[in-house]
């Protein structure tokens, strides 16, 4: 059985196959099958684009909150994933603690598809590859720079750019930067040397949903702002961003609302993604 929890558990053939779903005809794989979407984290992205994904594929999304569920506390992880597998093919989950999501594998009852965790967001590195693929029109020796704290969003993405050729530059604050080295991913502190010859820049959020927010955070982020001074550097590129976004912060209007951006592809594309991703695991399951 499948499941699809990181980015780094597949093998390149998986990715291929995946974004090869994604933009190709569907069926409906999950006819009157229940698709069970579970939510710690709240998302707009994440929710709409899974509960169309489903419904495309004639499945029947169900939203689930933790104080429903009580996994962990009023039913252990193993009982409440057994439970969900008698009603639904699929267990997607949007969740704090990646090793929740591991449990819920571990039991093996249907497969498991990670929405987001804290160490990993491969959703939204799927859409991320097919984005640049559209753009672009290819993945392989791509340039691409990631402006910003080397997130769950930036470890999924750096892991699937190892896995396609793409050349990944993350620019970072001192202390912000990937904990340890990773292969194929070049981590510099200067964002202008990051964007040098980008064919897609990429920001994120200054402060990720949980994180603690201060002064000495937004000041050691404030050089880190893509505007249309840093954009000048990579004039052929396009920007991305995973949103939400904050204008001014960590992105100026200009940009993110300019000719330049492709943000609003990128969050189409999470659906076709998600759609992508639920196929493949279908077929995994069969």
């Amino acid at each position: 059985m499948r499941h699809l929890l990181a980015i780094r558990d597949l093998s390149a053939d998986d990715l291929k196959e995946i974004l090869a779903l994604s933009e190709g005809a569907y069926t409906h794989v999950l006819q009157d099958k229940g698709v069970a979407l579970y939510f710690e984290k709240p998302s707009a992205r994440t929710r709409n684009s899974m509960e169309v994904a489903s419904a495309q594929l004639g499945g029947h999304p169900m939203y689930l909150q933790p104080n429903e569920l009580g996994i962990g506390s009023r039913e252990s992880v193993e009982d409440v994933t057994r439970t969900l597998a008698c009603y639904h093919a699929i267990i997607a989950a949007r969740v704090f603690d990646h090793a929740l999501l591991e449990q819920m594998a571990a039991v093996n009852a249907v497969p498991i598809l990670n929405l987001l965790s804290g160490s990993d967001h491969p959703l939204q590195a799927l859409a991320d590859l097919l984005t640049i693929k559209q753009l672009v029109g290819r993945i392989e020796g791509v340039r691409i720079a990631f402006i910003g704290e080397a997130n769950n969003v930036a470890r999924s993405l750096a892991e699937a750019c190892v896995l396609l050729g793409a050349e990944l530059n993350v620019a970072s604050p001192v202390g912000f930067g990937f904990g340890r080295p990773m292969l194929a991913v070049n981590q510099v502190v200067d964002p202008a040397e990051a964007v040098e010859g980008a064919d897609i820049v990429y920001s994120d959020v200054w402060v990720s949903m949980g994180d603690e927010d201060s002064p000495d955070r937004r000041k050691a982020f404030a050089p880190y702002q893509v505007n249309s001074a840093l954009m000048a550097k990579a004039p052929g590129a396009r920007f991305l961003h995973c949103l939400p976004a904050h204008r001014g912060e960590e992105v100026t209007a200009d940009v993110i609302d300019g000719p330049q951006s492709a943000v609003w592809k990128q969050a189409e594309n999470r659906m076709h993604t998600a759609r992508g991703a639920m196929l493949w695991l279908a077929r995994g399951k069969a």
